[in-house]
């Protein structure tokens, strides 16, 4: 007879591999879409080449001689398939799945640490937030830190805004779901109202830029904008898995969890940092996408359960599935036009976003 545990590592292998597969899948046909379209097997053979390539330098590095036969399949057939695949399409699909991951992860998180499935980054003000410092790095111009000033400038900005909307819902001890959701609208309008005044004062070039990021895209994303925002994404995914024990306590209540060893505060203060990390590299590069973080926590808590040793990683992939996805919708959809990568994740997540909080209300009695 299969046991509980065995059932959860089969349920856990199934839908991990399945969304590892479909991210695989959807990132050879992205790579392929475009006004030079790449054969599926091609784009393959691309990537075996390179890895062919790179393992046997490695290799070479350390001292053995090996012939790797991963160099294999077909290689792209127009002359500039290798160059739209390397230079253009593969920087943006990864900036794609790493933002993507980070959002969804990041709603995971704060849904858990907020106690309530309404959490999410854009709708309690952290992306907004994010938006403030990175308009600020655009508008001033300056450049302390080279391609880090952007994502770091992100990064406090909204760690603010995410600490401020945590301190003020706290009415009472408790994070009641509407005093979270008015206090993130408030925070959110007086960062917008920022962000406003900053494309008011701003030079053209400037304005351009904080226009990009309210309406969310990843036109132009290159490999220097994958390295930075990269190592934020990593460290706040590590933070995240390593503490899915204590946020599956922490659901529990504050005072059985307290009781159980685990620091509540500190708990939320350090997510919160995670949280802000990831949030604010992504939004510094690819401006305000909301909602990721709000749909795919909830689809995968539907199939996996509300553990996060399961719910965190299927977040991301799950989060890295959908944000490449709408990217190939936003660039395909319309012929030599790239649409609003905001607006389309916006379009999905606000009527998801009416209907959780109407089954939430529903669930707690205040409707009929």
């Amino acid at each position: 007879m299969l046991t509980r545990r065995g059932a959860w590592r089969g349920r856990s292998a199934v839908l991990i591999s399945g969304l590892t597969v479909a991210l695989v899948v959807v990132t050879v046909i992205s790579a392929g879409r475009g006004q030079l379209g790449v054969p599926p097997a091609e784009v393959a053979g691309s990537i075996m080449n390179r890895l062919d390539g790179g393992l046997e330098w490695l290799l070479r590095r350390i001292g053995l001689e090996v012939d790797l036969p991963l160099g294999i399949g077909p290689l792209p057939s127009h002359p500039q398939g290798e160059n739209t695949l390397w230079l253009v399409r593969f920087p943006r699909v990864s900036l794609a799945v790493l933002v993507g991951a980070a959002l969804a992860t990041a709603g995971a998180l704060m849904q858990g640490v907020f106690g309530n499935p309404l959490a999410e980054p854009s709708i309690v003000g952290v992306s907004p937030g994010a938006a403030v410092g990175a308009s600020f790095v655009f508008v001033t111009g300056v450049s302390w830190l080279g391609e880090w000033t952007v994502p770091i400038a992100a990064f406090v900005t909204g760690l603010l805004a995410t600490l401020l909307v945590y301190a003020l819902s706290r009415a009472g001890g408790r994070t009641e779901v509407v005093t979270l959701i008015l206090t993130g609208v408030a925070v959110t309008a007086v960062a917008f109202a920022i962000v406003a005044f900053a494309t008011f004062v701003a030079n053209p070039e400037a304005r351009e830029q904080i226009v990009f990021w309210q309406l969310g895209s990843l036109n132009g994303a290159r490999w220097p904008a994958v390295a930075a925002v990269a190592p934020f994404v990593g460290v706040g995914l590590v933070v995240a898995l390593l503490s899915a024990r204590s946020l599956d306590l922490l659901s529990l209540g504050d005072r059985t969890a307290r009781h159980l060893g685990v620091h509540v505060e500190r708990l939320r203060i350090v997510l919160i940092v995670a949280v802000a990390m990831l949030v604010g590299s992504g939004v510094a590069f690819a401006g305000v996408i909301g909602f990721v973080g709000l749909v795919v926590p909830h689809l995968v808590r539907m199939v996996a359960g509300p553990g996060h040793r399961l719910l965190l990683p299927a977040s991301a992939l799950g989060g890295a599935v959908l944000l490449v996805g709408a990217d190939l919708v936003a660039r395909t959809a319309i012929q030599y036009a790239d649409l609003p990568l905001g607006m389309l994740t916006a379009l999905v997540g606000g009527p998801f976003f009416f209907w959780l909080l109407r089954r939430t209300r529903r669930r707690a009695g205040g409707w009929a």
